[in-house]
């Protein structure tokens, strides 16, 4: 007698995992008096320090919101030289801001993040901005090693009548490159814009991104090789072009991501003007490098936004 297999598809845990509800932020996050005790002991986790003089000893301003030396007598603001720097906006609305753009796998647009903060789209756009700042500050220093996937890639529509695929007009190229484990699992994924696929450009891109142990594995395209000016080996494979290459198995985690940020893109931004590249590509790497824990993704960027970090102004 035939019998009926029933195949249960195994939950993927990144995508099941629980993050952190709406409930649970309210309860840390929601109110002003709570955000500012996280920023203060984010910035000063050993208690307060001068800036001026380094002297401990210190009074409260409560009227202002100050901490005053008792040494050299300076008033210093929990937030002055952060990105909350002259805000005009509650600090819970900046933490709601953290939120939205640390627990949802696609991101948000300006347009509906105006609209859930109560803000007017012009400063929930700058909010946006000044939090995918720090992401790519965050990360700028931090390099691959290991297995590496590398591939090239362009963020713009095609236009009608206009030249297709590498060198058309109006496209921002870009570089992914991936961290595997030695059986091929994703680890890290590092973005970066660049000025186009020549060998200097990628001879850049992977002295500041990878460690000189990287094994680079790569399709056919020439300026690939000078990955090795940063130390790394070199491996390519020639690929074809079409589909067919996309679903090489040698770059299946690189085309993974390629095709996650160019769908965040379309159905969520539509357009980004290229001289903002850098900051959208970061603020995926950012939770896509920390996507195996989503409910420690806010507090582990409310250190960072505590920081003196180079920042818009303004907002």
């Amino acid at each position: 007698m035939a019998r009926n297999v029933v195949q249960f598809q195994t939950r993927n845990v990144v995508q099941f995992q629980k993050g952190l509800s709406e409930p649970a932020f309210e309860q840390q996050y929601g109110t002003e008096e709570q955000c500012r005790a996280i920023v203060i002991e984010s910035r000063w986790p050993d208690g307060f320090e001068c800036p001026a003089c380094g002297g401990r000893a210190h009074s409260l301003v409560k009227t202002r919101g100050l901490f005053q030396c008792s040494t050299c007598r300076r008033q210093t603001s929990p937030i002055a030289g952060t990105i909350f720097a002259v805000t005009k906006l509650p600090l819970r609305i900046w933490f709601r801001a953290m939120y939205h753009m640390t627990q949802t796998k696609q991101g948000i647009s300006s347009i509906e993040l105006g609209r859930r903060l109560g803000v007017s789209q012009p400063t929930a756009w700058k909010i946006k901005h000044k939090l995918k700042q720090v992401m790519m500050e965050r990360d700028a220093t931090k390099k691959l090693t290991g297995r590496i996937e590398i591939d090239d890639a362009y963020l713009g529509g095609e236009r009608s009548g206009g030249k297709r695929g590498r060198g058309a007009a109006g496209k921002t190229p870009f570089v992914a490159a991936v961290e595997t484990t030695a059986d091929g699992k994703p680890v890290c994924v590092k973005l970066g814009r660049v000025r186009g696929f020549s060998s200097n450009a990628l001879s850049g891109f992977a002295k500041r991104n990878f460690d000189r142990s990287c094994q680079v594995v790569s399709d056919g395209l020439a300026c690939f090789a000078s990955v090795t000016d940063a130390g790394c080996t070199h491996q390519a494979i020639k690929t074809g072009s079409g589909s067919a290459s996309a679903r090489t198995p040698a770059f299946k985690w690189v085309n993974t991501a390629l095709g996650n940020i160019k769908a965040s893109i379309v159905g969520t931004y539509r357009y980004i003007n290229s001289k903002h590249v850098p900051r959208y590509l970061a603020e995926f790497e950012y939770r896509f490098n920390r996507r195996y824990d989503l409910s420690a993704m806010m507090p582990r960027l409310c250190w960072p936004v505590s920081e003196q970090l180079q920042c818009l102004t303004g907002c």
